[in-house]
């Protein structure tokens, strides 16, 4: 069963260039990924500041990558978090937003999503309130589709000790509420699912009252612990039947967007072979697709110290061997490592705090 695979870029972390955006949906598009989300936690005019338009030389940029996947089949779409809206939904709210959908708008947008994860709300009748904002933004825009994140979008008990704990009945509450045509993301059992399953998405899907589109937080390297790995490694963990329990099913990158488009690969790929994927020849297979043969055999040599072990258990001596081997090697990839040993994808708790 074809699914409808996508990129959402939610990281928290240093920000892509819109090069790098454009290699990847380069590399991805062929594979079957169908659609672009742009929303980096760096971008402040999507979280934070909501309320202000993308500066001019921003904004254009936007339209021109929008433009680039729309050119290769890719539906391009934004993912605006309105800062905690809901718990203060009131007309001075409603004015900022409907200024900044038109704004949006005229980037050309084939999908928006409302994001309410990762902030914070004591208010009663929260599904309610949230579905209620969803259809009004609906009602303003002229988007092919609308989607939004719940902001309890896993059965993770962290969200409820970082968020407050979710109100009781919430999934149930807001699948009734919202319009069966608006799509609904999910991370699945953790909010870093290492396992995802379609009797898990059968009950998720009950819930909403439809199936629900996976927010897929793997091979995502974000956040203090994650960003001293890189997530290089095959997908596992998700079995082709789940294509009959889901909407569609978008990966949440890693921070280094050459090295992400491996793991990508191999997506793909277990949907295309099914129970005949091969995890070890997957991985094999979309490296040297990705990297040539020669960067892919240090890569997997090294597999376990970059990985598996992580900055915290490399050596000063250990690393300044890598680096003096992955220096030596022109290509995106490598460069990524070198940045990666030097500390230049560390994402602390106080980047996840602010952004």
């Amino acid at each position: 069963m074809k699914t409808d695979l996508g990129i959402i870029e939610g990281f928290y972390g240093p920000a892509w260039t819109w090069r790098e955006r454009e290699q990847l949906v380069a590399t991805l598009a062929p594979a079957g990924y169908g659609f672009y989300l742009y929303a980096p936690k760096a971008d402040p005019y999507l979280r934070r500041r909501w309320q202000e338009g993308h500066p001019a030389e921003q904004a254009a940029a936007l339209t021109a990558f929008s433009e680039y996947c729309r050119q290769r089949g890719v539906h391009f779409g934004i993912g605006l978090s309105p800062f905690e809206v809901f718990n203060r939904f009131d007309d001075a709210a409603r004015t900022a937003l409907a200024s900044r959908l038109a704004r949006l708008e005229e980037v050309g947008i084939d999908r928006l999503a409302i994001l309410f994860d990762d902030m914070r709300s004591d208010i009663p009748d929260l599904a309610a309130v949230q579905a209620d904002i969803v259809h009004w933004v609906r009602e303003r825009c002229a988007t092919e589709q609308v989607l939004m994140c719940p902001s309890y979008y896993s059965d993770d008990v962290v969200l409820d000790q970082v968020f407050g704990a979710r109100p009781a009945g919430y999934l149930e509450e807001l699948g009734a509420a919202l319009d069966p045509a608006i799509g609904v993301f999910w991370t699945g059992p953790e909010v870093c699912s290492r396992e995802i399953t379609p009797g898990h998405l059968r009950r998720v899907a009950e819930q909403l009252r439809r199936k629900p589109l996976l927010w897929d937080n793997y091979p995502v390297n974000d956040g203090d612990r994650m960003s001293r790995h890189l997530h290089l490694r095959a997908f596992t963990g998700r079995p082709a039947a789940n294509a009959s329990w889901l909407a569609g099913h978008a990966i949440n990158p890693a921070l280094q967007p050459a090295l992400t488009a491996i793991p990508a690969l191999t997506l793909a790929q277990s949907y295309r072979e099914a129970d005949t994927y091969d995890y070890g020849r997957a991985f094999r297979q979309a490296a040297v697709n990705v990297l040539g043969e020669h960067l892919a055999e240090l890569i997997a040599a090294d597999l376990l110290a970059l990985d598996d072990g992580g900055l915290g258990r490399l050596s000063e001596s250990r690393r300044r061997v890598l680096r003096e081997r992955y220096a030596a090697v022109d290509h995106p990839g490598a460069r990524e490592i070198v940045r990666w040993l030097d500390g230049g994808y560390r994402v602390t708790d106080e980047v996840v705090r602010t952004q």
